[in-house]
């Protein structure tokens, strides 16, 4: 993945109060976490998004995410967030799981907008596959099975993003390290430089 543009994305989402969904629920970002890297980290974004089909947030989802009204009614609008991502869209989108691709696809057909990003990995499958894991593993359990903590807080979207992108790195480790090796050619085994030398003074 050298010289690759790779953008680590991370949403929150908007809650129904329970199971039971109002009529036209749906969920709606209201926080995204963005972290551009090409070789190394380039650009990270960060900030709460106002919902518009359901502005006012469930307590479950205020209690389960730790963010007030005031924190959502200061973000952002869904268009200006995707104005921002727009500028990342030739890069390839990476996500652990599949939902927040799937959110962005809904908000992005509710609001009238073009979906930005041509390619998606989602990470969790690749690690799920990579270790032959039945379950797909929960973001910050990934990361501590490699004996490392994650960034900041679980359900922050730039932590979580940050978190994604450090997971990242160390399965590309893992990934190089199980590359076998070319197998030697004979000029590899054979040092003609003195072969030569040998039939020359012969």
């Amino acid at each position: 993945m050298e010289g690759a543009q790779l953008l680590f994305l991370d949403f929150e989402f908007t809650m129904p109060e329970s199971k039971r969904k109002p009529h036209g629920f749906y969920p709606e970002i209201i926080e995204v976490g963005a972290v551009f890297v090409q070789e190394d980290v380039q650009d990270t974004f960060s900030s709460y998004v106002k919902p518009t089909r359901f502005p006012l947030l469930t307590e479950r989802c205020k209690s389960f995410l730790n963010v007030s009204q005031e924190d959502i009614d200061g973000g952002i609008s869904f268009l200006e967030l995707m104005v921002k991502l727009r500028q990342y869209e030739g890069a390839t989108l990476i996500t652990w799981g599949n939902m927040d691709v799937r959110v962005l696809r809904q908000n992005c057909e509710a609001a009238g907008i073009v979906y930005p990003f041509q390619t998606h990995r989602d990470l969790s499958l690749e690690y799920k596959h990579f270790f032959g894991d039945r379950n797909q593993t929960g973001l910050w359990k990934a990361i501590e099975s490699y004996g490392k903590k994650g960034t900041g807080k679980h359900h922050r979207a730039l932590d979580d993003a940050l978190t994604t992108y450090n997971i990242f790195k160390l399965v590309e480790k893992d990934k190089q390290y199980l590359v076998k090796p070319a197998p030697p050619t004979i000029g590899d085994r054979v040092d003609f430089s003195k072969l030569l030398k040998r039939v020359s003074t012969n």
